[in-house]
C-alpha cells in the first residue's frame, strides 16, 4: 500500500482552471509547459519489448558515500562500483504526470501510472493486467486506500469512483450533487473520502468552492462546507489522521478540519517557499516555512517543535516514513530527525559530495530510501542508506525527459516513472 498523506492536487483542465503555478514552473524548465498541456498519449502496450537502456544504470562511477561492489543490502543488487541495479522491466505508458507525488501508486500486485487509458501493470512482469479506457482525469490525484483506487470521473459527471486495484472493477461511486462542478478525491480513511468541488453559480461560472465527506460504504455525502472566499481548489495537498483533516492550497493555508463535522479546528499561513507540502507524522503535522521546519499538533495548531536549516538554506519536502522524518535542504544536506521530537538522528552531505540534486519525494524498503528529484540530468532515482545517509547509488535513463522523477514501492519493486517510461528497480 502506498501511503498518500502528501494528498493531492486539483487540476482538471476546463474545469479547474490551469495548471498551478509551481507544475508550470516545472513544465517551463524543460521548455515544453505548453506542449505538455496539448501532447497526446502514448498507449500501453501489454506486449510490448522489455527496455534495456544502456545508460541506465547510472554512470561508471559510485556517487558519492556508495556502498563496497556487490554489496547492495537490502537497497537492490548493486553492481560494481556502486551502480544502480538493471531494471526487472521497463515499460512504454499512458502516463500524463505533472510531477505531483500521487500520480504513481502501487498495491494489489499492480503499479499504476496516472494517464489516459488508465493500465494497470503486473508488478512482477510488467505485463498489463486491466485498463480502462477513460482513465484518470489528466494530472488529478489516484487516491488509494486499503482496497480501492478512487478517481474523479474522467466523463466529468460529477462521480466518484471507487475501483479494485487489483482487477479494476468498480466497487463504489458517490455523487455530490448538480449544484457542483467535478468534485475532486483528495484524502481518505477507514470511513470517508473527502473531496473539494467548485460550486456552481446560476451562468455556469463559480467563484467559490466546497469541501465533503462521502460516505467510503454508501457514498451519502456525511457533511460539506463552504470554504472562504478566494480560497482556490487548485494545489491541494491533504492527509487525513484520526479526527482531523489536514490541507493546504496556494494561497498559503494550513488548515485542520473535524473529520467527523467538518467543522473548522484552526488554520495557519504557511510560507511562500511551501508551496503546500507537508506531512503527518501521529498527532503532528510538520511543514517546512522556510529554514525553520515547524510540527503542530494535530488538536489545537501550538507549535510541538522546530529545526532551523544552517548557513540560510530552505527546507524542502518533507517525508514521515516508518517513526523517520527525512528532509533536505537547498544546500543538499540531507536530514534524518526523530518526528515526535524533532531531535536530529543523522544529517548528511552525501547529495552535496556527489553533485546530485535535492530528491523532492520519497518511499523506503527495508534499510534504503529512496528518493525521487525533478528534472536534472544528475537526478532520477537515489537510492540513500536510511540509516547513515549515505548516497548508495543512482538511476537515470538518460532520456532528458523533462517530466519530474516519480517513485513508488510494494515492498519487493522500487517503481521510476520518468515522463512516458515505467522501470521496476530490485529492492
Amino acid at each position: 500500500m502506498v501511503r498518500r498523506d502528501r494528498g493531492s492536487e486539483d487540476r482538471t483542465p476546463g474545469a479547474f482552471g490551469a495548471p498551478s503555478r509551481r507544475r508550470v514552473l516545472r513544465l517551463a524548465g524543460g521548455g515544453l509547459a505548453l506542449a505538455a498541456l496539448t501532447a497526446g498519449t502514448v498507449g500501453c502496450d501489454e506486449d510490448s519489448v522489455d527496455v534495456e537502456d544502456p545508460g541506465s544504470t547510472g554512470g561508471d562511477e559510485p556517487k558519492g558515500g556508495g556502498k563496497g561492489s556487490g554489496d547492495g543490502g537490502d537497497g537492490g543488487d548493486v553492481g560494481e562500483k556502486g551502480q544502480a541495479p538493471k531494471p526487472l522491466w521497463t515499460k512504454p505508458t499512458s502516463a500524463e504526470t505533472y510531477g505531483d507525488n500521487d500520480e504513481l501508486v502501487a498495491a494489489a500486485g499492480v503499479v499504476i501510472a496516472s494517464g489516459s487509458p488508465l493500465a494497470a501493470l503486473d508488478a512482477a512482469t510488467g505485463g498489463q493486467k486491466w485498463s480502462l479506457p477513460g482513465g484518470a482525469v489528466p494530472g488529478a490525484p489516484l487516491l488509494l486506500s486499503e482496497d480501492t483506487l478512487y478517481l474523479a470521473s474522467s466523463d466529468y459527471d460529477g462521480s466518484v469512483i471507487g475501483y479494485a486495484p487489483a482487477s479494476g472493477k468498480e466497487t463504489w461511486r458517490s455523487r455530490l450533487g448538480k449544484e457542483y462542478r467535478q468534485p475532486r478525491p483528495i484524502a481518505v480513511d477507514e470511513e470517508q473520502v473527502y473531496v473539494i468541488a467548485e460550486i456552481l453559480e446560476e451562468d455556469g461560472s463559480s467563484k467559490t468552492n466546497v469541501i465533503a465527506a462521502l460516505n467510503s460504504t454508501t457514498g451519502r455525502v456525511a457533511w460539506k462546507e463552504q470554504r472562504d472566499a478566494g480560497t482556490e481548489q487548485n494545489g491541494i495537498h491533504a492527509a487525513v489522521r484520526g479526527r482531523h483533516l489536514v490541507y493546504t492550497d496556494f494561497k498559503k493555508n494550513l488548515t485542520v478540519r473535524d473529520t467527523a463535522s467538518g467543522g473548522q479546528v484552526w488554520t495557519h499561513k504557511t510560507t511562500k517557499t511551501n508551496y503546500g507540502f507537508f506531512t503527518v507524522h501521529q498527532d503532528l503535522v510538520i511543514v517546512p516555512q522556510g529554514n525553520v521546519l515547524q510540527a503542530f499538533n494535530l488538536a489545537d495548531g501550538k507549535e510541538k517543535w522546530s529545526l532551523k536549516a544552517s548557513d540560510g538554506a530552505l527546507f524542502r519536502e518533507p517525508a514521515a516514513l516508518e517513526d523517520v522524518l527525512y528532509v533536505a535542504d537547498s544546500a543538499r544536506t540531507m536530514w534524518a530527525v526523530d518526528p515526535r521530537s524533532g531531535k536530529q538522528l543523522w544529517k548528511s552531505e552525501a547529495l552535496a559530495d556527489a553533485g546530485l540534486q535535492v530528491p523532492r519525494q520519497y518511499v523506503k524498503a527495508g534499510d534504503a530510501l529512496y528518493g525521487a528529484t525533478d528534472l536534472d540530468k544528475q537526478g532520477g532515482i537515489i537510492a540513500i542508506d536510511a540509516r547513515t545517509g549515505a548516497v548508495r547509488w543512482t538511476f537515470n535513463d538518460k532520456t532528458g525527459d523533462y517530466h519530474a522523477w516519480l517513485v513508488a514501492t510494494d515492498g519487493k519493486h522500487v517503481f521510476a516513472l520518468h515522463g512516458k517510461k515505467l522501470h521496476a528497480l530490485p529492492v
